[in-house]
């Protein structure tokens, strides 16, 4: 039976009679089998125990209540457990309200931090606006009063030039007919020309004192430098014309430039400090950015970035830490920017305490492999999951939802207990409510059981011990409770606060008592959320399906997600075309604490992305482009920023490693992120594991490609090839591998990555022979007379000679004789020939080592 024909698994029930059940099997077999179902053990008060004083009432009201009315009191449960319990809730809130309290404080303050620095800032702002406006007031002014000076000399120049004509006419009329004009007196005349030479000096009538003051001192010293000036300024007055004088005539540049300089001149002639800028620095960033940003040269940039041993040219991106050492070293302000304007758009409202309402748990089913968690969740579903698993262990993370017989809806997720599927467990303790912790009655606490337990107290969320497998003879609950006291885990049974629970997922015993822990624990955290708001979630997996393409597994943690909602989660965004439940229904909404698949992603997104809803599409492609290139910023630098140290050690190092090389393929983003993690723990320093690439989805051509260009196999979890790719892959001759169990996988890889490492070489001593006397032979050269004192000596074995213990050559044997004849081998206690290659200097009473050398293959 699976969890889809319709059919329920065998289940108890009823009033505690006995009756038979009819089984059916394939092919039209039957069998009738006798159920009998144990009643349920009621702990029922004495008379008068619940009855309590007044005193005890006002000192404990909620117990009072509690005790007032049975109804609202679980069965079986005493005063002191009740007044325990409610104590705990109480607690609870008050905990809660402190925590609100702090975060509002906190929140207060980082407002007044935020409103102090933006005062700062605006204050500067305005001091700099004020100063501009200043230095421009101040050029102005002067411009108009060089203008009313020009303008003043020109309006007394016109009545001089039409009084000097009628002046001359009257002189002329006033004369007698035939008169000659007066000569002029020479002592003038001299007088005007020394004035002309002198410069500073005017040449024209005298000015009287009320010229003087209307004038002006600037004025006056405007006149002499256009008295000593003869071009023409660049406007050309009626005079000027009349007069036609010559010259050349001033152009706008030089007028700007004439202007700069009495600006310059006017404040005082002060070089300009350096302006000190407020530098936006986000995590990653350009070098040519930096330096616009500073308003420096690129150049002057990398110089800096050089003396600090960092060879990087302007195109490359630096991380935030060493740019900011830059900005630093250049005198301006480094402004680090934590997250983009674009993401702003997304909601992160605090929800309003009227607004929350209720909502279900989320538990997560954790534990070591094979300690029946997987069949625990089938119990409580009546499904049977376990027999769709290969090699019968789970490899997926699992979101289901269950409907208790009292009405109580409950989440939950079932995470995997081998050892490389950390990543998962540690996202499952993230976005639970209450962790389960699933133990083996008959074995004990295993690693991956502290595994758990550390990601429960690191996600700080509340935990339930149920013991399993509690039907089996060799079960002992209370070593596993003794178990639990080294890991800080301490049970209700031993005066803790932990609850536990026996259960048998194969019995069905415990089950209710689980649930109504699990019920328990719930109402003491007072879990809420606001299911009007926009939808947000995080993602437990994420897999590409052949035909429905990129697909999401879902948990909606706040909001509720609907059709058509356009979001973004992670680097990828889409919108929903279609939602599933846990049983393979389309649902046209999913609330909070609701796992559901969604359909319409444009890309697989990382198992733990958090799934965002947003306005429109173009704010949801705008987000996801920008985290895309931002985590693509990221990788490059952290590839960039590699000082020359670095990098020949790095070679230097790599010179002795060898790389297995590996493209990894599986059914779901948790899956490969599993199996690299546990590919990268193989290896040591002489060969190690190099993933490739890895992703979800069938294994592509372009898979094989990249294989064949690095000569490395293709390793397909849970998928297969498609066509183009099998016979791609049979031309080139890439092997492809299959696998559905991630035992196996990390078998044979460690097998492969075994293989490069180089045999060890052993040596085995296999005898000892003393030389007797030494012969010289003609075309032979020295012979060593011997005689075998320990083991064997051996033709094709290698020796050593030594003489007085010392080693004086190593290498092999030439010939090995006894009496005439060539022999392999001579065993001790005779007396045999024998002579080295290209070694003679050998002498009576020396010892021939013999020994052979064995390579044995090593393992990882």
């Amino acid at each position: 039976m699976s969890d889809k024909d319709g059919k329920s698994t065998l289940g108890f029930g009823g009033s505690g009679r006995s009756g038979q059940v009819k089984q059916s099997f394939s092919h039209g077999r039957t069998k009738s089998v006798v159920v009998e179902t144990k009643r349920k053990r009621v702990v029922v008060p004495k008379p008068g125990a619940t009855q309590m004083t007044e005193a005890q009432k006002e000192k404990n009201p909620l117990t009072a209540r509690m005790a007032g009315d049975p109804s609202k009191r679980p069965a079986g449960i005493s005063d002191a457990e009740m007044e325990r319990r409610l104590k705990a809730l109480a607690a609870a809130k008050s905990r809660e309200v402190e925590d609100a309290a702090n975060r509002l404080a906190e929140e207060k303050a980082r407002e007044e931090e935020r409103e102090r620095r933006r005062a700062e800032i605006e204050a500067k702002e305005r001091e700099e606006r004020e100063r501009e406006e200043a230095l421009r007031l101040k050029a102005e002014e002067e411009e108009r009063r060089v203008r009313e000076a020009e303008e003043r000399a020109k309006a007394k120049e016109e009545p001089k030039a039409v009084e000097r004509p009628a002046r001359a006419a009257t002189a002329t009329a006033a004369r007698p007919a035939g008169a000659r004009p007066a000569a002029p007196d020479r002592a003038a005349i001299e007088a005007a020309a020394s004035r002309a030479e002198k410069p500073g000096i005017a040449t024209g009538p005298r000015r009287t004192d009320r010229d003087r003051r209307d004038s002006g001192g600037d004025s006056d010293a405007k006149a002499k430098a256009k008295a000593e000036d003869s071009r023409r300024t660049g406007r050309l007055s009626l005079n000027q014309a009349l007069d036609g004088e010559g010259g050349r005539q001033r152009s706008m540049a030089a007028m700007k430039r004439k202007q700069d300089r009495a600006r310059q001149k006017a404040m005082g002639n002060v070089r300009a400090e350096k302006q000190v800028r407020d530098v936006q620095l986000p995590e990653t960033i350009v070098v040519s950015e930096l330096a616009n940003r500073m308003a420096e040269r690129a150049a002057d940039v990398v110089k800096s970035l050089m003396k600090m041993g960092m060879m990087v040219s302007m195109n490359q991106p630096i991380d935030a830490d060493t740019a900011e050492l830059v900005i630093e070293e250049f005198g301006h302000k480094a402004v680090r920017v934590s997250d983009s304007d674009v993401e702003q758009v997304i909601d992160t409202v605090r929800d309003k305490d009227e607004d929350l309402q209720p909502r279900p748990p989320i538990v997560t089913i954790m534990g070591h492999v094979d300690h029946g968690k997987t069949s625990l969740l089938d119990a409580i579903r009546k499904a049977n999951v376990v027999s769709g698993e290969a090699g019968g262990i789970t490899q997926h993370i699992g979101a289901y939802q269950v409907t208790t017989e009292s009405g109580a809806v409950l989440s939950f997720l079932d995470t995997p207990g081998h050892a490389a599927f950390t990543s998962m467990r540690a996202r499952g303790a993230q976005v639970t409510d209450i962790v389960v912790l699933v133990v083996a009655a008959d074995d004990a606490v295993m690693p991956q059981t502290v595994e758990a337990i550390n990601h429960a107290k690191a996600a700080n969320v509340p935990m339930i011990v149920a013991i399993n497998k509690i039907d089996k003879p060799a079960a002992d609950p209370q070593k596993v409770r003794t178990a639990l006291l080294q890991h800080e885990v301490v049970v209700e049974q031993m005066s803790g606060d932990v609850q536990d629970v026996e259960v048998s997922a194969k019995t069905g015993q415990g089950l209710d008592e689980l649930l109504e822990a699990i019920a328990l624990q719930a109402e003491i955290l007072e879990l809420r959320a606001n299911p009007d708001r926009a939808a947000q979630g995080a993602v437990i997996e994420a897999q590409l399906d052949v035909g429905r393409g990129p697909v999401a597994t879902v948990l909606v943690q706040n909001g509720t997600l609907r059709r058509g909602d356009i979001f973004v989660v992670g680097e990828q965004w889409g919108k929903v075309r279609a939602l599933i439940n846990d049983k393979g229904e389309r649902v046209d909404e999913a609330g909070p604490s609701v796992p559901v698949e969604v359909l319409g992603l444009d890309g697989t997104p990382a198992a733990g992305d958090v799934l965002n809803v947003v306005e429109t599409e173009a704010q949801a492609r705008e987000i996801a482009d920008y985290r895309s290139q931002a985590a693509k910023d990221k990788r490059a630098a952290a590839g960039a920023a590699t000082t020359l140290e670095q990098m020949m050690a790095k070679a230097k190092a790599d010179e002795s490693v060898s790389e297995l090389s590996v493209v990894v393929k599986a059914d779901v983003q948790g899956s490969a992120e599993a199996i690299v993690q546990a590919l990268e723990k193989i290896g040591n320093d002489e060969v190690r594991v190099r993933v490739l690439h890895y992703g979800v989805g069938a294994i592509t051509e372009s898979d094989v490609g990249l294989a064949e260009a690095s000569g490395a196999p293709v390793i397909g979890f849970n998928v297969r090839a498609n066509a183009p790719a099998r016979n791609s892959a049979n031309q080139k001759g890439v092997e492809i591998r299959y696998y559905s169990i991630i035992y196996d996988l990390v078998d044979d890889i460690k097998a492969a990555a075994s293989g490069l490492l180089s045999n060890e070489v052993r040596e085995n001593f296999i005898g000892y022979a003393q030389i007797r006397e030494v012969f010289k032979v003609t075309g032979v050269g020295k012979v060593a007379g011997c005689l075998v004192t320990e083991g064997l000596a051996r033709r094709s074995a290698g020796v050593r000679l030594l003489r007085d213990n010392v080693v004086i050559h190593e290498g092999t044997l030439k010939t090995l004789k006894r009496f005439k004849d060539e022999v392999k081998e001579v065993i001790s206690g005779q007396e045999c020939g024998m002579a080295f290659e290209n070694y003679d200097d050998i002498r009576q009473g020396d010892v021939i080592e013999i020994f052979e050398r064995e390579e044995v293959e090593r393992t990882l």
